[in-house]
């Protein structure tokens, strides 16, 4: 826990890196349960394009309307406690230019206030079953890390989002990094938000950081999502019979006695059944 350090800045941004929502729900939980204040918000002209990303309007308790700009805002724990690790947060909509601009600016933030540790966290669909626990892939590029707390380093190759682009300014700043990636079910787009995937994504977090996560109400809303997704596919034979598929594929990689032949043998014969294999990435698909 300590290769993070004790001021761990956690990022999840809404949009391209956030299926399901279950990241973004993520870092608004925290925010929520917890007491913080913002430190540096960048300029919405500079970074955000209206058309794709527009202003809210809203009426006030005074009957005024009122705008709202897309934004990315980093804060900080508004008490601070010793000994402890302090969870700072970013987080905001994935700006549409200048990623490269945008990240220098809050690396810089960042080591103004001795940031020690970037953790980014994501969601993506995948050819997984939501009856089976939510798959989080956890990764780091930094070798110190990965040993420390026994990470995996991805080998994915491809488009990114504005997660990885800040990773690595963070990790050319000196500031260590990790990456969490929770697999989301592909067939429940119908079923956002997705509190599973944001819970198994906030156990992951508290085990990286030592730091006490809150979960609210969660658990209970995990077993509901759960419960609508069983009972939409219970009256369609053919999404019954997928699911069957993928958990039969889940259970034989998690099967202990599994070897990479056994593995291979049964996605192949999944992909006979009718099954179209894992998506193409078109996310920040880590473990490719």
């Amino acid at each position: 826990m300590d290769a993070l350090g004790r001021k761990v800045l956690v990022t999840a941004f809404d949009g391209w890196n956030d299926a399901g929502e279950a990241a973004s729900a993520a870092v608004s939980l925290l925010r929520e349960q917890g007491s913080y204040e913002p430190v540096y918000s960048v300029d919405p002209e500079l970074y955000f394009d209206y058309q794709y990303t527009r202003p809210q309007v809203s009426i006030d308790a005074d009957g005024r309307r009122t705008l709202s700009w897309p934004e990315a805002t980093l804060l900080r724990p508004a008490k601070t406690t010793r000994g402890g690790t302090q969870l700072w947060l970013l987080t905001g909509v994935e700006p549409a230019r200048a990623w490269q601009a945008f990240a220098a600016e809050f690396m810089d933030v960042a080591l103004r206030e001795d940031i020690t540790g970037f953790v980014s966290i994501g969601s993506m669909m995948s050819d997984v079953p939501h009856t089976r626990p939510i798959s989080v892939f956890a990764g780091s590029d930094n070798e110190h890390v990965r040993a420390a707390l026994e990470l995996e380093r991805s080998t994915y190759e491809g488009p990114v989002g504005i997660l990885s682009v800040l990773s690595q300014a963070a990790d050319a700043a000196g500031i260590a990094t990790a990456t969490l990636w929770a697999s989301v079910p592909h067939y429940v787009a119908g079923h956002t938000p997705s509190p599973k995937a944001t819970l198994a994504l906030l156990d992951r977090l508290e085990d990286l950081t030592g730091a006490t996560v809150p979960r609210g109400d969660l658990a209970t809303e995990a077993k509901a999502w759960e419960a609508s997704i069983d009972a939409a596919a219970a009256d369609d034979e053919e999404m019954t019979e997928y699911i069957r598929q993928l958990e039969r594929t889940r259970d034989t990689w998690d099967s202990p006695e599994a070897s990479g032949d056994a593995i291979a043998q049964e996605f192949e014969r999944y992909l006979r059944r009718g099954g179209e294999g894992p998506t193409k990435p078109g996310r920040d698909d880590p473990r490719r």
